[in-house]
Formats: structure tokens, sequence, C-alpha cells
């Protein structure tokens, strides 16, 4: 997977805690299905196991890393929030990698305001923990493939506001019904975007 400590006790007073409080975050997740629920243990297991969590270098050191996903939802509508991803590609939602000693919320917040220019106003159903977890191999060069543990956020922000987004990131945005989003082809976005979308629209 990727370089690990020779033993957990070794981790810092500091790393341990980030590591304890993001266990707990992730164990509250309720898995919508089988494939969530395996990813989920996995990743607690991965956190568990002494692995690095986070991106030190691009692309892909460690191979494996955490990601914070926020879906943007106006909440005036319910249409969310998906941008064209110059990298990948596909219709992603906005977010990026945690950084080292950073929770996933603050990485929310930052990549919100860099992303966006916006503020990330938690949802009411999830506040700042996250909805969702993935684990996913990217797409591209094999050079640059790596597993992205990816927790996914829900954000509320209103439409009007959203004026600006990032150049280098994407290529434009798109608001979207969830309806509009499981009726699109599975290739066209994250592969687990119609799992997700169907687990955050459940009454």
């Amino acid at each position: 997977m990727t370089a690990r400590r020779d033993q957990t006790m070794n981790l810092s007073h500091t790393e341990a805690t980030l590591r304890a409080d993001l266990t707990a975050l992730i164990a509250a997740i309720t898995p919508g299905d089988a494939v969530e629920e395996a990813d989920l243990r996995h990743t607690l297991e991965w956190v568990a196991s002494g692995y690095d969590l986070y991106r030190t270098a691009k692309p892909a050191t460690p191979p494996q890393h955490l990601v914070a996903y926020f879906q943007v939802i106006d909440p005036d509508t319910g249409l969310m929030l998906l941008g064209e991803h110059r990298g990948a590609g596909l219709l992603l939602p906005n977010g990026g990698h945690v950084e080292p000693g950073e929770k996933p919320w603050q990485a929310v917040v930052r990549e919100c305001r860099e992303e966006l220019h916006a503020s990330a106003e938690p949802s009411p159903r999830f506040g700042t923990r996250p909805a969702f977890v993935s684990v996913t191999r990217t797409r591209g060069p094999a050079a640059g493939q790596h597993v992205d543990v990816s927790l996914w956020h829900v954000v509320h922000v209103e439409r009007e506001s959203v004026s600006y987004f990032d150049p280098a990131e994407f290529t434009a945005m798109h608001w979207m019904g969830p309806r509009e989003i499981l009726m699109m082809q599975a290739e066209r976005l994250d592969p687990c975007m119609h799992r997700f979308t169907r687990k955050i629209t459940q009454s």
C-alpha cells in the first residue's frame, strides 16, 4: 500500500489524536449499501494501521491517501453542483486532498473557499460530518494512478452566490437535479456518484 510506521505507538500525540478523531468520524457513518460497508471497514482498518494518510507529493505519494469531497447543494431548489474536472475528464463534486494535520471538514472549508470563493455551510441533515465514504482507484496514466479514500460531505450554498470556479481545476460548472444525475451514464461521473446521490436524497 505505502510505507508503514514500525508501530502505531510511535505516532506523535497530535497524530494519534487526529487518527482517533478520524476513526470516530468514519465509524459514525451509516453505510447505505454493502459496497459502502466494505469501503468503511477498509478505511477504518487503514486509519488504524499506521500507514501514512495524507498525500505528500503529486501525483501518487503515498499511493493511497485521504480526500475530502463536498457536494454543493442549493438549499432552495435542491440542485447539485458538479464540475467538468480537467484532470479526471469527469463531472465531479468539488473537493481535494486533506493536508497533513488537517481535519476533513477543515479541508472542505479551505477547498470551498479556493475553488468557489464561497463559504461552506453545513447541511442541516449531516452537519460537518461526512455523509458517505468511498475507496476508488483513479483514472489516467498508470504512473499517476492511486487510490482515493474519499469522505463525502454535503454543504449548502445558494446558487446565486456561486459566480466563480477555479479554472485550473474545472472547465465548467453545472447545476443539476438528483434525477438528472441518476440518469447520466456512470462513465461520465465519479464511479460512486450514483450511489452517493441515492443515499443523500433518501428521505
